[in-house]
C-alpha cells in the first residue's frame, strides 16, 4: 500500500512569518527551496506546506489553504483511487517532480506529490518532529461520507474534522496535540490567542484562524 501523508498547502504572503509561527507551535522544517518560496514542515503525524502566494502558478491567494498530500508511489495510489471510483486520477511530471491529480468529493481537485529523491535546488533539514502533534484539517462545506470514502481510497484513516455541508468548500489549518495547552499558550505571546473549552483559537500571520485541539 502506498504510504500517504496528509499535507495541507498554505499560500502565504509571509513564508518566514508562517514558518516561525508553526515552529513556535511545535512543527519542524524538513525541506525548503533555495529561493525561499517553499517550506514543508513535519509533525508526528502529517505535514504542512507553505508556498509563497506571489509566485503561485495556480493563483493561490494569501491565506488560502488547499488540501494536498505526499506519497511514496503515486502510480500505486492512482490505481487504488481508480478502483475506488475516482477515475480521473492522472499522474504527470512537474518541474519539481511527479504529481497525481484527482477530483475528490465536492468537486475539489486534489494534488499528491510523489516524495522526491533528487533534492537539487532544495535545502534539507534534519527534522525531528514532535510526536505529540498531528495535522487535522477542518473541512467546511464538505460531504462527510464522500470524504471518508475518498480517504479509504487513498488508504489512510480520516485525519480531518468535517463541518456542516451546504456552504462553499474550504480548508482550515487545524492541529491536534497531547502537549499541555497551557504550555503551548505560553509560547504564543506574539499572537492573538483565545482559550476555549476544547483548545486554542489563534490568528496566524496571514490573519487566518488556526485551531489547536487538545
Amino acid at each position: 500500500m502506498s504510504n500517504v501523508t496528509i499535507r495541507p498547502l498554505r499560500f502565504t504572503a509571509d513564508v518566514e512569518g508562517m514558518r516561525a509561527f508553526l515552529e513556535t507551535l511545535g512543527l519542524r522544517s524538513r525541506i525548503e527551496s533555495e529561493h525561499g518560496g517553499w517550506v514543508d514542515m513535519l509533525t508526528g503525524r502529517g505535514m504542512v506546506a507553505l508556498h509563497d502566494a506571489a509566485s503561485s502558478s495556480t493563483g493561490g491567494q494569501p491565506g488560502q489553504t488547499n488540501l494536498s498530500f505526499e506519497a511514496d508511489k503515486i502510480d500505486e495510489l492512482r490505481d487504488r483511487l481508480e478502483q475506488a471510483g475516482f477515475v480521473d486520477a492522472t499522474v504527470f511530471d512537474e518541474a519539481y517532480g511527479r504529481v497525481l491529480s484527482v477530483t475528490g468529493p465536492d468537486g475539489v481537485v486534489i494534488w499528491v506529490d510523489e516524495r522526491a529523491e533528487d533534492m537539487y535546488g532544495y535545502k534539507v533539514h534534519d527534522a525531528r518532529p514532535d510526536e505529540r502533534w498531528s495535522v487535522t484539517p477542518y473541512l467546511s462545506g464538505a460531504e462527510e461520507q464522500a470524504w471518508r470514502r475518498f480517504f479509504e481510497g487513498v488508504g489512510m484513516d480520516t485525519p480531518v474534522r468535517v463541518g456542516p455541508s451546504g456552504s462553499g468548500f474550504a480548508v482550515r489549518l487545524d492541529l491536534s496535540t497531547t502537549e499541555d495547552l497551557d504550555e503551548v499558550n505560553g509560547r504564543l505571546d506574539d499572537y492573538e490567542v483565545k482559550r476555549t473549552a476544547s483548545g486554542l483559537e489563534i490568528v496566524d500571520p496571514d490573519g487566518q484562524l488556526v485551531v489547536v485541539h487538545g
